[in-house]
């Protein structure tokens, strides 16, 4: 197993999450656009957060590459298969916990499920696995955390 397998795996799978994702907005699947998400964090700038967000999508896309790979390593096993459950739990806690509970917490620009001041706020709260951008949401969100550590798992493997 290889270190640049999992970074070559992140990129490779960032990019096709980050697509999909983008697809399903534009298909009018789901209103989730995760990169405007992020950036809305750091700047009220609907544009400056748009790339500023896909630059942070990026980077954490990276960084749970080297945590699948982590347990590759720790377990001794890699594949795609693997990879794929990985990224089914992955898209659960994101769906979840991440984006749903702590992120709110933490992001000064988001409304609140506790409050109702829907024209203070930039963005509104996702909701449990996303359902407040839409109720195809956790289906394109799913299926994409689901490729990418397919990804991951498989560019792993193939590195030895």
């Amino acid at each position: 197993m290889s270190v640049w397998g999992a970074l070559a795996g992140g990129f490779a799978g960032t990019l096709v999450l980050t697509t999909a994702q983008r697809a399903g907005n534009e298909l009018h699947l789901t209103r989730m656009d995760l990169p405007f998400l992020l950036g809305t964090a750091f700047t009220d700038d609907r544009t400056r957060a748009k790339a500023i967000g896909y630059v942070l999508h990026f980077v954490v896309g990276m960084a749970f590459a080297l945590v699948y790979y982590t347990i590759f390593v720790a377990i001794d096993r890699s594949g795609w298969w693997l990879g794929a459950v990985f990224g089914l739990a992955h898209g659960l806690f994101s769906g979840t916990a991440l984006i749903n509970i702590l992120l709110p917490l933490v992001h000064p620009r988001m409304g609140r499920s506790s409050t109702a001041a829907p024209s203070v706020a930039l963005v509104e709260p996702p909701g449990f696995m996303m359902l407040n951008y839409g109720l195809q949401s956790p289906l394109v969100s799913l299926t994409a955390h689901v490729a990418f550590g397919a990804l991951v798992g498989g560019f792993v493997s193939l590195a030895g």
